[in-house]
């Protein structure tokens, strides 16, 4: 358990926090791609407790800005988008995408006033249909060459859903490599054909047995935390008899995102990003090495669970998550569908807005959370010493950063090491977009 001051350290994110002074540090995904579309793509929102709006003008540049605008506090929300910025829509002042306020109208010729202003705003880059922005000091880092940022957009998915609690909560769930064997149980195995954009749902490479069921039978795992240059690799292994093991390999990328296998094809690259610090939105890359991304049937599947223009969960706990207690004793270990966001949804909200880790018990089993822990608390410190912590990366580090490996498979339990690498090492060479590894 931790002491209240520990934990309110590590969960707030807001300005002036040392939380939110680390996690300004890197870049951070502030919308999709998809929500800048149409006529008007303009949208506000709010991140890491700022108001913000978030635009593209009509030169196709996107700009990111304080929401209220600095003459007399009105809403930019609502201001005129222009080809080189954005005007408010009670004075007429404009703004441009690196907030430099370009016109004020009703001043006299000879004003100074709108050289000299220049509105809060965040550069922002566009990575496989996500935008991402920079809040910190200072340059931006580097982006590390993930497969996510180096895969061709024909071969990524991305999408985002609102989750009512802290940041901190979902990232510990997608970390811990035991509650699939509980939370995402099913008592029956789907057909594996039908697994497309499914995740838990396909059979092992290496064997006929369905992963529900090795999730299912198999809920003892080994589990090995190994440092890495962008955060530490967890490695869970089930011993399934005859001298093999069920092999995952999952990686929690620093400060707040984590990349897991999908599938044998796909992987999944997912980010908490608070709100503020009793709300956040996951934001999900799905980057395949076999064929193109069927993102028609990727979104048909995800718009079913999600009620735009917020991505709102249909299921969520106004409505108890769509709890059965008939399908709980028959079908699944939940009683919430058969969706596995919607379980990890339920486990993170019900513990609470923040969760209170003065009353929790961790066991053996939770060696990656007590591992992420450290890392954020030693990264906290480095940056209120002014040093830099892990992963706010220049050009030269950034091209080492790549990957990182996501494998699900069954291989030999003693040479299990070996056998993550070979199986990495195999789909990245018939992955045709794949570069060379440095």
């Amino acid at each position: 358990m931790l002491s209240a001051q520990l934990n309110e350290l590590i969960t707030h994110t807001g300005p002036g926090t040392e939380g939110g002074k680390l996690m300004r540090r890197y870049w951070q995904p502030a919308a999709l791609v998809e929500e800048l579309t149409g006529n008007r793509p303009i949208k506000p929102l709010r991140l890491f407790g700022e108001d913000l709006v978030i635009f593209k003008d009509g030169k196709g540049r996107y700009g990111l800005v304080g929401r209220h605008c600095p003459h007399r506090g009105t809403d930019l929300a609502f201001g005129r988008l222009e080809s080189d910025g954005l005007r408010c829509a009670f004075h007429g002042w404009k703004f441009g995408a690196d907030g430099q306020c370009l016109e004020t109208p009703a001043e006299p010729d000879d004003s100074r006033l709108c050289a000299k202003l220049r509105h809060k705003a965040y550069p922002v880059v566009e990575k496989s249909g996500i935008l991402f922005a920079y809040m910190g000091p200072g340059e931006p880092p580097a982006f590390p060459e993930f497969d996510c940022f180096v895969a061709p957009g024909t071969h990524t998915f991305a999408f985002k859903g609102l989750i009512d609690c802290n940041w901190l909560q979902s990232l510990e769930v997608g970390i811990d490599p035991v509650h699939t064997s509980f939370l995402h149980r099913f008592f029956e195995d789907e057909d594996p054909t039908q697994a497309y954009g499914k995740m838990f749902r396909d059979k092992s490479r290496d064997t006929e047995m369905p992963m529900t069921q090795i999730m299912r039978e198999f809920t003892r795992p080994r589990i090995e935390v190994e440092p890495t240059n962008y955060g530490f690799r967890v490695a869970t292994l089930r011993e399934i008899g005859e001298g093999k093991a069920h092999v995952r390999l999952t990686n929690l990328v620093f400060p707040n995102a984590f990349m897991i296998p999908m599938s044998r094809e796909m992987t999944i690259s997912q980010w908490h990003v608070p709100i503020d610090d009793t709300r956040h939105y996951w934001y999900a890359i799905f980057t395949s090495f076999g064929e193109p991304v069927n993102k028609e049937e990727m979104r048909r599947q995800r718009l079913e669970l999600y009620e735009l223009p917020d991505y709102v969960p249909r299921r969520n706990k106004t409505n108890n998550y769509g709890y059965d207690p008939h399908e709980q004793e028959h079908a699944t270990y939940t009683g919430m569908g058969a969706d596995i966001n919607v379980h990890d949804q339920w486990a993170c909200e019900s513990m609470g807005a923040i969760q209170d880790r003065t009353q929790e018990h961790l066991g053996t089993s939770d060696k990656a959370i007590i591992a992420y822990r450290k890392l954020l608390r030693q990264s906290l410190e480095e940056n209120g010493k002014g040093e830099t912590p892990i992963m706010v990366l220049d050009r030269a580090k950034a091209t080492d950063v790549t990957g990182p490996a996501c494998v699900d498979g069954i291989g030999p339990a003693a040479q299990w090491q070996d056998y993550w690498q070979t199986t990495d090492a195999d789909r990245r060479q018939t992955a045709s977009w794949q570069r060379p590894r440095h």
